[in-house]
Order: structure tokens, then sequence, then C-alpha cells
């Protein structure tokens, strides 16, 4: 059965309980090793692959993730849809800790992380002005109104570099320019995915109020673990939902992102380059045998 459901799994969710007949994955990448094996099994009848995002045991920083081998990984195992699940603070008050969001937009305050498959004698500029799947996201908002969650449908998520949260002055900032939830991983699987022509979508599970509520002026690692622990099968079900739900027919631009934005004549892109990216790019390029 082909694997074309793809989970990633942030802070506090480290498994799917409903996952079954499991076995893992182990897949080399020419961008290093994702953060650990995947876990292939089975998910409402459907076949998916299960990654956690920050290793086993928590061990990786959101810096030091690699973003590339992740998603290159998915593909190489025939993933068309990831929903990713990720710890947010809240930038609003009415998106409670304990909240989902499903964000539509992204701000961009990372430093130097790598978020493109391209360079190195290809230039491909694909489109992100929208860059969740609406199709994907639609479905992950109904499912967690099934799952009985408080769910809000929109929103712009801050990408920061972190390790640290935010200081008081960047949080009323990001709240001035209109943000609504902040973390720290999403922006580059989402840019990764776009190229790899894999629809995505986020469910961001809401541990806190940042720093700028007067309530909850400080923001510490235990209060996001108990608020993660108790969103934690919230989560699980609004997936287990979605995937009841998938697949759909992909008329989204996620299908076909790549269709028009290779800029480098085929008989320039160095033939080592065409070999690795054939995954992605092997329906518009091909290698030489």
């Amino acid at each position: 059965m082909t694997i074309a459901i793809g989970i990633i799994g942030g802070s506090g969710l480290y498994d799917m309980a409903e996952l079954t007949a499991r076995e893992e994955r182990r897949v080399a990448t020419p961008f290093g090793d994702p953060s650990g094996p995947y876990v292939v099994g089975t998910l409402r009848r459907q076949r998916v692959a299960f990654l956690a995002r920050h290793g086993a045991g928590h061990r990786l920083l959101p810096s030091e993730l690699n973003f590339r081998a992740n998603i290159y990984g998915f593909k190489t195992l025939g993933v068309e849809y990831i929903l990713s699940a990720s710890a947010v603070g809240s930038l609003r008050e009415q998106y409670e800790p304990l909240h989902l969001v499903i964000p539509d937009q992204f701000f961009d305050r990372t430093r130097g992380r790598v978020s493109t498959f391209f360079g190195h004698g290809i230039a491909v500029h694909v489109g992100f002005a929208h860059p969740f799947c609406e199709h994907l996201s639609a479905i992950a908002y109904d499912s967690a109104k099934a799952a009985g969650a408080t769910v809000h449908k929109g929103g712009t998520y801050v990408c920061m570099e972190g390790p640290q949260f935010s200081t008081l002055a960047e949080s009323k900032l990001y709240r001035s320019w209109g943000m609504d939830i902040i973390g720290m991983t999403n922006l580059q699987e989402a840019k990764l995915a776009r190229e790899a022509e894999i629809c995505y979508s986020t469910i961001a599970l809401v541990t806190d109020y940042d720093c700028w509520h007067e309530g909850h002026d400080e923001v510490t690692v235990e209060m996001v673990i108990a608020n993660l622990t108790q969103n934690a099968k919230t989560a699980q079900q609004v997936i287990a939902n979605a995937i009841g739900r998938l697949p759909f027919e992909r008329t989204c631009e996620c299908a076909t992102a790549l269709a028009t934005a290779i800029i480098t004549r085929p008989d320039a892109i160095p033939e080592q380059v065409k070999k690795d990216l054939a995954p992605i790019i092997g329906k518009y390029v091909n290698a030489k045998c």
C-alpha cells in the first residue's frame, strides 16, 4: 500500500497511539540524516509515515533540525500530504492556551536557515503567497471541530529562531504587526514541502500567551510541557480524523508547484544534482543513466 500521508510530531507529540502494523524506515538523503527513523504504519485504514521532528528524546533544537532531509525523506516514501503538529505561543487574547489554530500565513524571523533544495547549479522559484495547502488546512480545521477542540481558522504564524523565547519588546512588536501565533519550526518545512510538491498544513497547539500577557508574563518550560501533555491527545484525535478524510483530488497549487518554477535549462543542470534531486524534479528533468 502506498504511503501517501506524512505526520510530523512536534514538542509533546512523539507518537501516534492508534498507529498499528508499525515498522521503522531509515531513509538516506543527499542532505544528511533526518531527525530519526520514519515510523510507518496503518492509521484509519491508511498507510502513513510518522516522524518525531526533534528526534528521540527531544534532542534537537529548532535551529539544528535538518529540514531538507526530513522533507526529502517523506518525498522518497511517496508522501503527498503532510500534517504537522507544533507547539506555539499565542499573540492574541482569544487564542487561549489549549486552543488549536490552523494558520494560513507565515512571517519569517529566522536567521540563516537553509530552506530550499535548490542551488548548486539549479535555480528554482516556487510560488509561496499562500504557504499552506488550502484544501488540507480545511480538512484539519473540520477534523479539529469534529474532535470537540476549540479551534481557530486562519492567522499568521511568526517563525522565530529561538531557542530562547521572545523578549517582551519582541512580543509586543509582533502583536502590533497583527501577528497571531509564534513558533520556531514550521516555516522551513512548509517551504520545502512546496518545493517537493507536497501538500502541507499545520495544527498549531497553543501552550502559552508568549510574554506579552500581564497574567502570563513569563513563559516557562514547565508551563509549556503541562499544556502540551493535555493537548497531545486532542492533537492525535484531530490528525486521525483528518487522515480518515484523505486523500483528496490534488488540484491545489502544491501538486504542480515546480511546473513553471525551474528556471535553469535542463542541459545546464549538473548531472549529480539531477540524480540527487530525482525524487523532486524527476518528472520535469531527467538525469542521464
